[in-house]
């Protein structure tokens, strides 16, 4: 009997228990699965600080669980709420297995067309899954991001009135900018000569920006102030400038097979073919090479002081003779037959050889080392983009970041490089673009261009 019994307890268990358990436990994977509590993610790019005019908005959403339900995007200010986008997923098969699980969408919000005042706006995306959480909304993810509309541009406006400038020569504009400013100089063509903030006694955001007219400007280059702010909206207007014409001039240079023989052994650091002739490894060195040099001097732009660290008129090398003119376009002859051209963009001065070379006005080096054709060179930088190059020198006396004073002895003259002989090439630089140094050397220039008006501020 006893054995019926057990027989029919366990015939019990394996009917109806062992069912019973896989029915509940079928039954709570069913509700983990349909009540899962994990939220969509969302994602938008970029996150702009500021929104000045119409941007792209990416917006990224998944959910791996039980999929998308509905998404919405909306801006919000002040209450004044917009919908962008609003979009509802659909449930598929069973338990939606082949609902959406990963949408991108791409919105664009213009300001403008919103009729979105200046000041803070949010962004703000809603998704929503397919869990049965929420009583039944499902999980529900939020992404927000904080912006301040500003689509006003900042004002820019000119100060000092009278500005003449030479072709290859300077120029200095003083001009005003809104407090909203983060960035402003002045445009010649397409280069960019940043302007610099000085303290002036009775008005506010107040610049001096020192620029060039390349020697190789055309008949009417297009020059005026432009201020951005911190919105990215930027303006752009003209000052009065009147630009003087200047001829520069032609110079023939012979070159000579002893030349050769004598300068190319200074070059055997830079990758030339054993198989080329002295010819030919003369004119990549004077043309590749020449290229990487000016290079390397214009990128000493990015370290400048914003302060004015020179005063009065630079010193020309003393008892110096003028060997060859700022701009002077050179036309290189082998044999008889031209072989290259070049512009000289410096003034090469010679006197005895290993002369003492003196800074030409107060100022910090930052750079003083060997740089291609130019050979051993100092570099100073006089503030706010103004800078001195002195190469070909025999030895240099001052180390990167050392100050200097007017008149200090910072190397000897010498025939480094590409020289043709013993002599200083004195350069002149704003912002890294190659000016006339006669200019700077003149101190009637000095007074009538800068001092003048720099005086106007009390500087």
């Amino acid at each position: 009997m006893r054995k019926n019994k057990n027989k029919k307890k366990k015939a019990i268990f394996f009917l109806v228990i062992i069912p019973l358990i896989i029915i509940l436990l079928l039954f709570g994977w069913f509700l983990t699965i349909v009540f899962e509590g994990e939220k969509p993610l969302v994602a938008i790019e970029p996150l702009p600080e500021f929104l000045s005019g119409g941007q792209k908005f990416t917006l990224k959403i998944s959910d791996a669980k039980r999929g998308l339900k509905k998404v919405q995007i909306i801006t919000n200010q002040e209450g004044r709420k917009t919908t962008l986008l609003a979009k509802k997923f659909p449930f598929e098969g069973f338990l939606n297995r082949g609902g959406v699980r990963i949408y991108e969408q791409e919105v664009f919000v213009d300001p403008a067309e919103l009729k979105l005042s200046q000041g803070r706006v949010d962004l703000r995306v809603s998704v929503w899954d397919y869990s049965r959480r929420g009583g039944g909304d499902g999980n529900m993810a939020v992404g927000e991001h904080k912006m301040i509309v500003d689509t006003i541009p900042p004002a820019v406006r000119s100060v000092s009135r009278m500005h003449n400038v030479n072709k290859g020569g300077s120029g200095l504009v003083i001009y005003q900018t809104s407090s909203d400013t983060e960035q402003s100089g002045v445009y010649v063509d397409e280069l960019f000569f940043p302007g610099f903030p000085v303290d002036a006694k009775s008005q506010e955001g107040i610049h001096a920006c020192y620029f060039a007219l390349p020697y190789f400007s055309g008949l009417n280059p297009s020059i005026y102030l432009w201020a951005k702010d911190k919105a990215g909206n930027h303006s752009r207007t003209t000052f009065y400038h009147h630009i003087r014409k200047k001829r520069f001039r032609r110079e023939r240079i012979n070159i000579t097979d002893r030349f050769l023989k004598r300068v190319l052994p200074y070059f055997s650091f830079y990758p030339l073919s054993s198989e080329d002739s002295d010819i030919k490894k003369y004119l990549k060195i004077n043309n590749d090479l020449r290229t990487d040099s000016h290079q390397t001097f214009y990128k000493l732009r990015e370290d400048t002081t914003p302060n004015r660290l020179w005063e009065g008129p630079f010193l020309r090398m003393k008892n110096a003779a003028t060997m060859s003119r700022f701009a002077d376009q050179r036309l290189y002859y082998y044999k008889g037959k031209k072989v290259d051209e070049q512009v000289h963009l410096g003034i090469d001065l010679a006197s005895l050889a290993n002369s003492p070379v003196q800074a030409a006005n107060n100022g910090r080096v930052v750079f003083a080392e060997r740089n291609g054709i130019y050979g051993l060179a100092v570099v100073l930088d006089h503030g706010q983009g103004v800078a001195t190059l002195y190469a070909h020198l025999n030895a240099a006396k001052v180390t990167v970041n050392q100050e200097v004073q007017k008149g200090d002895i910072i190397g000897h003259t010498g025939q480094s490089g590409l020289a043709g002989g013993d002599h200083l090439h004195f350069g002149l630089m704003v912002n890294g673009v190659a000016v006339n140094p006669i200019e700077w050397w003149d101190g009637h220039w000095i007074n009538d261009n800068i001092s003048k008006k720099l005086a106007l501020l009390g500087e």
